[in-house]
């Protein structure tokens, strides 16, 4: 009997706000422990806790961006638990009422589009964390009170690989969006993952495996590779797989029973006396609607569509969102989108990471930390826009030939100059000059009877030798396509 994956997620999310949740702490990672704290995100006696407006409108836009219904009304819960890093005993979550529901995520997977639904994506706080040595254990509190989002969604992942790519795919609509920064290395984002595994055709459930904390997406990847294939063999042994949590030893590449979990654990939620009802003005739920940005893969078909990219290049300035923002308004002004799309891609980007990789080497030589560092981007860039449009127009045109063109935008990215400046300055201006270019074909297939002669022997390759020898006459200057068409004619005539 063939069996079958049925996967789903909670996916926690630290919203890019200033402060925390409840109080004025900054909501700052790397701080020395418990720096960012106060009476509220301690939870010392007394104290009440006031809402965040930011985290609310970051809230309410990830509905929006992940296709959910927004409620009229939300509220807040106490979800009861006793752990040491959670300063209140209780975590201040949404539970029966959350901001936003019923919504979906789209993505591409193995040449298709699959489709994820979103049961929720509520709002909560995260807890202290606690780190443990050999004789004792510390917690550091400033993490406490961090607005996280937690978005669930259905049963509807069937693979390891689906379940990356939806990962992925939800990282860049939040990135995109400006809800979060995403920074796995600062744990920006965790996952639980629960998996089941059922006879392919059924519709019942098996049991659910829970697997905690997972905080890297190759790590859930690498879990569900192994969890899947472990419980289809539990299985086909007879044995009966019970509701449990485990966790994931990156190290062994195993997943290891934490506890069981017959049922679900009774948190004893109960509405949080202290904070109102969350209820969205219309107004402000149509301003979040008319300033919603196009969602990656949405860009992605569009610039195939309108600007006639292939699907390598439109998915570079997908995920590049900065180079996707510089290309796309010359663009539109440019006759030939794709080959402008190829020189930001291929010629200006390495530019960029070469002036960075420079920067980088000596600003640490200065002491600075990585988070110190500033490094030169496309708004920094001497020149326009508009100049690496005439740039890339002069190519295509003939004018310039594309080894002279790198030459030029580096001159460009030096000095800022205009490309039209540097290529009459420097004398780099492409022969196309038919006359020109016949005379200078003569000259090499003189110099060069034995590739002409293997060329007429049939040996198709050996009129780049002689297209090598008339560029090196004419410096780089010559119109190769010319060159070409010219040598061929002269050669079979």
């Amino acid at each position: 009997m063939d069996y079958e994956a049925v996967i789903g997620l909670e996916t926690h999310v630290q919203l890019k706000t200033r402060s925390k949740m409840w109080c004025g702490c900054p909501n700052q990672y790397g701080a020395p422990p418990n720096t960012h704290v106060c009476p509220v995100c301690l939870a010392l006696p007394g104290v009440l806790p006031v809402a965040n407006e930011e985290a609310l409108r970051l809230t309410l836009r990830t509905g929006l961006l992940l296709q959910c219904e927004i409620p009229a009304r939300a509220k807040f819960d106490r979800k009861n638990y006793f752990y040491p890093d959670a300063p209140k005993n209780y975590q201040l979550t949404q539970y029966d009422q959350p901001s936003t529901r019923n919504g979906h995520v789209e993505f591409e997977f193995n040449g298709t589009l699959s489709r994820v639904r979103i049961t929720r994506a509520h709002l909560e706080e995260d807890v202290g964390k606690s780190t443990h040595f050999e004789r004792h254990s510390g917690v550091d509190f400033n993490r406490a009170g961090v607005p996280l989002l937690e978005i669930v969604t259905e049963p509807d992942l069937t693979s390891a690989d689906q379940t990356h790519a939806y990962l992925n795919a939800l990282k860049e609509i939040l990135q995109y969006g400006g809800i979060s920064d995403c920074d796995m290395e600062k744990g920006m984002v965790r996952c639980d993952v629960n998996v089941s595994v059922r006879p392919c055709g059924t519709q019942a459930l098996g049991a659910k495996i829970e697997i905690k904390n997972m905080n890297s997406f190759s790590g859930v990847r690498r879990a569900l590779e192994y969890e899947i294939p472990r419980q289809i063999a539990a299985v086909r042994r007879g044995e009966k797989l019970v509701q449990s949590t485990r966790r994931w030893d990156d190290v062994a590449g195993v997943t290891e029973e934490m506890r069981s979990k017959e049922n679900a654990h009774d948190y004893r939620y109960l509405p949080e006396p202290d904070l109102m009802p969350f209820e969205p003005a219309q107004d402000w739920l149509d301003n979040e609607r008319a300033s919603l940005m196009e969602l990656p893969l949405a860009r992605k078909q569009r610039l195939m569509r309108e600007y006639q990219l292939p699907a390598g290049d439109a998915e570079v300035l997908k995920n590049n969102r900065a180079l996707g923002d510089y290309y796309e308004p010359i663009a539109r002004l440019s006759k030939n989108p794709k080959l402008l799309a190829n020189w930001i891609i291929n010629n200006l980007q390495a530019r960029l990471v070469e002036i960075m990789e420079k920067e980088k080497t000596e600003q640490a030589s200065l002491g600075l930390e990585p988070d110190e560092m500033k490094f030169t981007g496309l708004a920094d860039l001497k020149f326009k826009p508009s100049d690496l449009l005439d740039l890339v127009e002069m190519v295509a045109r003939g004018a310039l030939s594309s080894a002279s063109g790198q030459t030029v935008l580096a001159e460009m990215v030096a000095s800022g100059k205009a490309p039209s400046a540097i290529v009459q300055s420097m004398g780099l201006a492409q022969v196309s000059d038919a006359g020109a270019i016949e005379t200078l074909c003569d000259q090499a297939i003189a110099q060069n009877p034995n590739p002409v002669a293997d060329y007429k022997a049939g040996k198709e390759a050996a009129l780049n030798a002689l297209k090598g020898q008339v560029m090196k006459l004419s410096r780089g200057k010559a119109n190769p396509a010319m060159v070409g068409e010219i040598l061929q004619r002269k050669l079979r005539g």
